[in-house]
């Protein structure tokens, strides 16, 4: 059974492919609505429980991923699920690191890198990836 996004739903991004991710700021309240069935959390601190099943990857505020290893498997399972399941990505604020996460998988659904940051801007949030090295994040991932 598919439980995808309605493509509505705040926050929701659909990619080339069709699949539908939703991107948020953890600060703000959970939006109405289904819950995710998968979340991959992006902070510099372990997130608070939730009822769905999520995945943390140590990710400082305006900074890169501290393991770039786990976060390329992280984003891939991400993408991988997202095709029949509501997959979440978020941050604290839902721009920076949730825009480079979203411009990502972007890539794997076939966006080229350069393209990527501009495909989550028109998309998703006018201001997603925010720093420099985000951007170079982006054009060299796999």
């Amino acid at each position: 059974m598919i439980t995808t996004w309605e493509p509505t739903t705040a926050g929701v991004m659909r990619l080339p492919s069709g699949r539908l991710v939703r991107g948020r700021g953890l600060s703000r309240p959970l939006p109405q609505g289904p819950e995710p069935a998968f979340a991959l959390y992006l902070l510099g601190h372990q997130p608070p429980p939730v009822a769905w099943e999520n995945r943390w990857l140590h990710w400082p505020d305006f900074w890169l991923p501290s393991d770039r290893t786990a976060t390329g498997d992280a984003l891939r399972e991400a993408w991988a699920r997202a095709e029949t399941e509501r997959v979440e990505i978020a941050c604290a604020g839902g721009q920076g690191r949730t825009g480079t996460a979203l411009a990502c998988l972007a890539v794997l659904d076939g966006v080229p890198n350069r393209e990527a940051v501009a495909y989550v801007r028109a998309h998703y949030a006018p201001r997603a990836v925010e720093t420099p090295w985000q951007h170079r994040f982006v054009s060299r991932f796999r």
